[in-house]
């Protein structure tokens, strides 16, 4: 009887303790210093530095991953979050944070407030690829600059019906949080009769945008330094393959704790440099060519005009999972409001100003305009910025290939990646290795950051932010939808189907040109 006492005495302790850890994990996380829970899990990392979600995601993880081992329902086959759900060997460390967190009763996971998440959507919407929207207006004109206006309006309104199809009413009439992610939005709408095609369309979609980021932050990285030292005799392709050389101990990450202190500070200071920018062309006001900007279309390059404003608004994929973490959901539509007011507004003037200041001298990449007495410092900023950027969506993208390919039991297509110790096989390293030059590859034969970015945005991006949020809309919530709802849903479905067949149609006569012109060389 001592013995059970002391026992039980023994474990009350232990349970005190590891609550009392977790009320002050929680406590710090709430003040922004955010414990590094779960190394091995990582939330979405997309385009540019979202590290704050990240950091995030992660403990919003382990709860999901616990909570599915005390019985909680099994995810569908394809939804699988950036993380390995608990398939993969975690740290014991990790594991160790996970207990933890399943002591907390009624705390629940740590949330962020709606400021935060509107910095979360802001990083996402105004990283550095908004330096190739100037090149946008060059070839819209005033039309570039609408679709600027009308790119956030409907990403924005796309976003909210996306958040949307995450609820339904139960049999009390409330309205209660029924889904977790994109994935399982998919998913929900491909049931009963494919119960995963949905999930597996939407990583697809994941993987190709996560590996055309980091193809398209090589071609910026030899693109800026190249024109940044154009004495040197280094050609565009030989600063990429430095670049790509910087980036290949990327394969060997295990966690992107030490990438992640270094992501807000580059946030930051692309922020400064886009005011740098906008203050050197109001210098040059006097000399502003509005005679220049037009009603008028390049009708064979304004389509991939379209595929750039839309990659620079991509966001909806985090979305869900941002939601889920925030203090007060209610707030997150006034978020999502003035997050994108302020996006537009900011994008259309630095646009605007830029292409006002260079006029059809405009370059692909603004900052490739710059006098060279400045030019210099700034690219170097960006490059650094578009390294240190280069492991997220990286290591993302190897989270997805990963879990679905290696990690998904019988399902998986191929062995375990992963030995017994937790350990990367020597083959799974060199898979890794392979993905580092597949984006060099890409790079050096298609040096070229309009056609990419406009690529990119017309395939993936107007897919994940106007076609599937407007069909999962109808598809779920079509019995409660008001007829001006239908309308809308209806209507952006066909405008960003026609859009984006069109500027992936001249995007990619563009590459395949730009291919051939490079293989002759």
């Amino acid at each position: 009887m001592a013995t059970l006492l002391r026992s039980k005495l023994s474990n009350v302790a232990t349970s005190v303790s590891n609550k009392s850890q977790a009320k002050m994990s929680g406590m710090f996380a709430r003040m922004g210093f955010q414990a590094a829970t779960d190394e091995e899990a990582v939330g979405f990392a997309h385009c540019d530095d979202l590290d704050m979600e990240h950091r995030q995601g992660l403990q919003m993880d382990i709860l999901k991953s616990d909570g599915g081992e005390e019985g909680g329902e099994t995810p569908l086959e394809g939804d699988i979050h950036y993380q390995r759900d608990g398939t993969g060997p975690l740290p014991p460390s990790a594991s160790k944070e996970a207990g933890v967190c399943s002591e907390l009763s009624g705390q629940g996971k740590p949330k962020i407030t709606a400021w935060e998440a509107g910095w979360n959507v802001t990083n996402a919407i105004q990283g550095m690829f908004v330096l190739g929207l100037p090149y946008a207006i060059l070839h819209g004109g005033y039309l570039g600059l609408f679709l600027i206006i009308f790119a956030a309006v409907v990403c924005c309104y796309t976003g909210k019906i996306l958040i949307a199809c995450l609820y339904e009413e139960n049999e009390d009439g409330e309205i209660v949080r029924v889904r977790d992610s994109y994935v399982d939005i998919a998913n929900a709408c491909c049931a009963p009769r494919f119960p995963t095609l949905g999930g597996r369309i939407v990583n697809v979609a994941q993987i190709i945008e996560l590996v055309m980021t980091c193809i398209l932050y090589v071609v910026v990285s030899g693109n800026l330094m190249y024109n940044s030292f154009p004495n040197l005799p280094v050609s565009q392709k030989s600063w990429s393959i430095i670049a790509t050389a910087v980036l290949l101990p990327c394969a060997f990450l295990k966690n992107l704790k030490a990438v992640s202190k270094f992501s807000l500070l580059c946030t930051l200071a692309h922020f400064v440099i886009n005011i740098l920018v906008i203050a050197y062309c109001l210098s040059r006001a006097r000399d502003w060519a509005w005679d220049k900007v037009k009603f008028y279309i390049d009708v064979k390059k304004f389509p991939i005009s379209i595929g750039i404003i839309v990659f620079s608004y991509t966001s909806q994929i985090f979305l869900p999972s941002l939601e889920g973490n925030m203090q007060n959901p209610k707030e997150f539509h006034c978020m999502m409001n003035w997050t994108h007011i302020a996006a537009c507004i900011l994008k259309g003037l630095f646009a605007l100003v830029a292409y006002l200041t260079w006029a059809d001298e405009t370059k692909e990449v603004i900052t490739d305009n710059l006098p060279s007495t400045i030019r210099a410092v700034v690219n170097i900023f960006l490059v650094a910025k578009a390294l240190l950027s280069y492991p997220l969506p990286f290591f993302a993208a190897v989270e997805v290939l990963e879990r679905s390919l290696f990690q998904d039991g019988n399902r998986a297509f191929f062995p375990n990646c992963y030995g017994g110790d937790g350990r990367l096989k020597s083959w799974g390293l060199t898979l890794r290795c392979a993905l580092v030059v597949f984006t060099l590859l890409m790079a050096i034969y298609v040096p070229h950051f309009a056609l990419l970015m406009g690529l990119t945005g017309s395939l993936t991006g107007a897919g994940l932010c106007f076609l599937l949020p407007s069909l999962f809309h109808l598809k779920l919530l079509w019995r409660k939808l008001l007829w001006h709802h239908v309308f809308f849903d209806v209507a952006i479905f066909v405008i960003g189907g026609i859009c984006s067949v069109s500027g992936f149609i001249h995007s990619l006569e563009g590459l395949i040109e730009a291919f051939r012109t490079n293989a002759e060389d």
